[in-house]
């Protein structure tokens, strides 16, 4: 059996799919972009900010499902230029604990929905 995980801390999906799913002691959380929640309008400021609100997001649906970012084993990032690696990893690291990363790839994508220049996707485990 999996159980749909959706919060109102996070936007809302902006097509066919759920923010998570946890199955048993496993979550699945769909890729993440800068939307604000509620307002659904991008914080895309600077590389830093959007990074940020992403990194938001992902805590609130984590928080749903009763975890934190020391229960992601697996990390994806994609990002729309190789360029922002530096600032994306500086912003994602400051979110972890440091020794408890999890594993994780970084791409470079032509393009990300909304043009945004980040989205993030985890996986956690209790």
């Amino acid at each position: 059996m999996k159980k749909i995980i959706n919060t109102n801390n996070s936007p809302a999906p902006i097509g066919p799919y759920n923010q998570a799913i946890l199955k048993n002691n496993m979550l699945f959380i769909s890729g993440q972009i800068a939307l604000v929640p509620n307002s659904m309008v991008l914080n895309n400021d600077s590389i830093k900010d959007e990074t940020h609100q992403v990194m938001k997001n992902l805590k609130n649906i984590l928080i749903e499902a009763g975890m934190d970012f020391k229960n992601v084993v697996k990390s994806s990032i994609f990002l729309s230029d190789m360029s922002h690696f530096k600032d994306v990893n500086e912003v994602y690291g400051s979110y972890l604990e440091t020794g408890m990363e999890p594993a994780r790839e970084t791409i470079a994508v032509k393009t990300l929905p909304m043009n945004v220049n980040v989205e993030i996707s985890m996986i956690a485990v209790t």
